[in-house]
């Protein structure tokens, strides 16, 4: 395991721009807490929370619903290391290991390499690892792979020094309360937890530990068994029958469609910029990051999320 985050300075590092890279859920898919309703996702939220401390911030969001490794470590990565960001976030291979045919070993190499060359140019970066799909039916047949290649993450991490946040060591994601009703991505609340368990790793949480580790104040409601297979066949109907049909054509639901947020541009508009400033100016060196007190506390490290060593070369 990598060793515990270093707590030897102030204040964690300040930054000034974000890039994410993914699929449908850095997309943020489901998340529909948006302006009218659009899509939001933990990328934005993070980029909002991260924004609320330099308001010269700036964020792009290359993530495109279907993609897989090859784009994601093809036209996003090219993209992100033209802008060389403060900070970038990788969830990749989702869409990749759940085509049995793939070789997982082959695909880890791929992985690697991406992230190589994102730290070679001096970028922080933030890698997500799988969720657990055990609960989930149908998908729980894919859980080995995920398992398999989210250590083969870890193991990147490892090697190249790499921030790592394991969302299959989240048990707050392991509650359907956190997914919407596709069951295939994450709500508002499951984005929030993510969000914040990437804040927290940064040193700048969102929150207090339990925002991430225990959101939840009562157990998840458990439906007569009836009840459960009565909703596992809607399920299948409606999510599961056309995502399958989806593979067996060769198409994917990202076909066509372009990055929610392609440029790298300011999160704000100037007038909210310069606001920001004054706030910042008046707070001096004792900042509020939304709501939420600095208090010299270091990152939270543990196994849902990493500081990686130096790395070998």
């Amino acid at each position: 395991m990598n060793p515990p985050a270093a707590g030897d300075t102030d204040r964690p590092e300040l930054i000034r721009s974000y890039v994410a890279l993914g699929d449908s859920i850095t997309e943020g898919m489901e998340d529909d807490s948006g302006p009218g309703g659009a899509y939001r996702g933990f990328a934005d939220r993070l980029a909002e929370h991260l924004g609320s401390m330099s308001p010269d911030f700036r964020y792009a969001n290359l993530a495109v619903r279907g993609r897989r490794m090859k784009h994601i470590f093809g036209e996003q990565l090219d993209q992100a290391l033209e802008w060389k960001p403060d900070l970038v976030t990788v969830l990749a291979g989702g869409n990749d290991v759940l085509r049995p045919g793939n070789d997982l070993d082959a695909l880890a190499d791929k992985f690697e390499w991406g992230v190589r060359r994102l730290r070679d140019a001096g970028i922080r970066v933030v890698l997500l690892a799988g969720h657990d799909t055990g609960w989930i039916p149908v998908l729980r047949l894919y859980r080995g792979r995920i398992a398999v290649f989210s250590m083969h993450m870890r193991a990147v991490a490892e090697r190249t020094g790499t921030e790592i946040v394991d969302l299959w060591a989240l048990n707050a994601l392991n509650d359907p309360r956190a997914w919407s009703d596709d069951r295939l991505h994450l709500n508002g609340a499951g984005h929030q937890i993510v969000a914040a368990r990437v804040a927290d790793l940064l040193g700048h949480p969102l929150g207090p530990r339990e925002s991430w580790a225990d959101p939840w104040a009562t157990p998840p409601q458990q439906l007569p068994r009836i009840l459960r297979r009565r909703e596992n066949r809607r399920w299948a109907r409606q999510y599961l029958v056309p995502w399958l049909r989806r593979r067996a054509m060769g198409r994917s639901s990202g076909d066509g469609r372009v990055p929610r947020r392609p440029d790298l541009d300011y999160l704000h508009d100037e007038e909210t910029r310069e606001r920001l400033r004054r706030e910042l100016k008046e707070a001096g060196a004792d900042v509020h990051y939304n709501d939420y007190s600095i208090d010299g506390t270091p990152p939270t490290s543990s196994p849902s999320g990493t500081k990686g060593p130096e790395p070998l070369r």
